[in-house]
């Protein structure tokens, strides 16, 4: 594994992994929020319908397909970091509270749920928090997949993720251009 984080070929399969874990964990997320938390009503709610685009949005649809600009500025932002993740003890926790601290619950922006979002929105603050569980559940999947795939890297991993991040890829994108009912 060391050798394999030091080289210019690791930078490639780097971004590859931490690019399917994030988009297959926010895809699989997503779908699982929206179904539990009714997105389609609270995003139409007063509260968010001039913050947030309606869930029959094309650019909803593109999301996912989207994150793989993400996953590039993800694995760009962590690539120095990758020996403190992968190389120590709940390397995946240290990963999991970076995500949720600084991208979470304090980001730069007035982001429902942040910090910044509780002061500076008129957003209130349960509708801020519905959207929490998502996120975090998110963030704490991608960062226990990461970290087990370079623990335990077997070609199924790339095969299963790859597949997988195709998939809800092609799902988006089928979403964007395909006529809807």
């Amino acid at each position: 594994m060391a050798e394999e984080l030091d080289t210019a070929r690791g930078f490639g399969r780097f971004w590859f992994r931490v690019t399917a874990c994030h988009v297959v964990t926010y895809f699989l997320a997503g779908i699982v929020a929206y179904s539990l938390f009714n997105y389609r009503a609270l995003f139409q709610a007063e509260a968010l319908a001039t913050y947030m685009r309606p869930v029959d949005s094309k650019w909803v649809a593109a999301g996912p397909a989207l994150q793989v600009i993400r996953g590039l500025v993800i694995a760009i932002v962590l690539y120095p970091f990758r020996k403190v993740i992968f190389g120590t003890p709940q390397g995946w926790l240290k990963l999991s509270g970076l995500l949720v601290g600084l991208s979470v619950l304090s980001p730069s922006g007035a982001a429902p749920g942040s910090l910044e979002g509780l002061v500076y929105t008129t957003v209130t603050w349960p509708v801020q928090l519905k959207g929490l569980p998502e996120v975090i559940v998110q963030n704490f999947a991608f960062a226990a997949l990461l970290v087990a795939w370079y623990r335990s890297p077997r070609k199924a991993w790339g095969v299963v993720m790859g597949t997988l991040m195709v998939l809800a890829i092609l799902m988006s994108l089928a979403a964007v251009f395909l006529p809807r009912p």
